[in-house]
């Protein structure tokens, strides 16, 4: 079964932003699908395992961006 949770990453402006976060998050162990919109900031992780948000916010802080 899987989880869904939705963040908003703030300061995002192009395509690199996005692949950079999607990156980052999709090392994190049970991650199956990241989303990330540029247009709205949205951040959308689909994982097989409930996952720890302190664990999105520092693959998100790697990437060098924050969560709104």
């Amino acid at each position: 079964m899987s989880t869904v949770q939705t963040y908003t990453v703030a300061e995002k402006t192009c395509e690199h932003c996005v692949a950079s976060v999607s990156e980052e998050v999709q090392e994190i162990s049970g991650v199956e699908d990241v989303q990330v919109v540029l247009e709205t900031g949205s951040l959308t992780v689909t994982t097989s395992q409930p996952i720890d948000d302190a664990e999105v916010q520092t693959a998100v802080e790697s990437a060098g961006y924050q969560l709104a």
